[in-house]
């Protein structure tokens, strides 16, 4: 996938909103209701689920290397009287740490990139969590090439379940959850991989690999 700074900004700038100004679903379906912490939302993009999560309550760290786009989420969380709960970081995902240890949730959307790349995403994503939290990945399935719709088209970016699971397992976390779910769009149905992992009661169990 381009990840080309300049690029994102500038299609980011062609409208109001390139998303939806609503959470993704799956996001939302899993994290409603339940008790509210530091986030840090990864690739956040126009901040759709960094402002859900901030008005579920959530203090949220939204990183992305795009500034239109954070721009846009900056306004959309003051739209929605939220942008004190919201921190927008300016910062390529593929070299970006998080304060290791301090987040009880860290989720990734549609992050989509060189395998090697993605991997070490994941690593920071794991280290950055307090003992016990959540670790939250959606992303378009490689079984959506055949059997689904939209997404982007090249197989070695898209994820799987058990290759997830792979990797965050590695990463000392442990995955109850890695599926390949339906998801029901306008064109027809797309599928996505949903990822649950959690770290451990005590921090020393995250990998400090990466």
């Amino acid at each position: 996938m381009d990840m080309d700074a300049q690029a994102w900004n500038e299609r980011y700038a062609t409208s109001e909103l390139i998303w939806t100004d609503q959470p993704n679903r799956f996001v939302a379906e899993e994290l409603a209701g339940q008790p509210a912490g530091r986030a840090v939302d990864i690739g956040a993009g126009e901040g759709r689920n960094a402002v859900w999560l901030a008005r579920q309550g959530w203090r949220v760290l939204a990183v992305d290397f795009s500034a239109v786009a954070l721009d846009k989420g900056r306004a959309f969380a003051e739209r929605l009287k939220v942008g004190g709960q919201i921190e927008w970081h300016e910062a390529d995902v593929r070299t970006f740490s998080p304060e290791p240890g301090s987040y009880e949730l860290a989720l990734l959307s549609y992050l989509h990139l060189a395998p090697d790349a993605l991997a070490g995403v994941f690593q920071r994503a794991a280290r950055a969590l307090a003992p016990g939290g959540v670790l939250l990945a959606v992303g378009h399935d490689r079984a959506n090439l055949e059997h689904g719709v939209g997404g982007p088209q090249e197989p070695e970016i898209l994820y799987s379940p058990g290759a997830l699971r792979d990797v965050l397992t590695a990463c000392g976390l442990s995955v109850p959850r890695a599926e390949t779910r339906e998801r029901p769009t306008p064109e027809g149905v797309a599928l996505d991989t949903f990822v649950l992992a959690f770290a451990p009661p005590e921090a020393d169990g995250v990998s400090a690999e990466g």
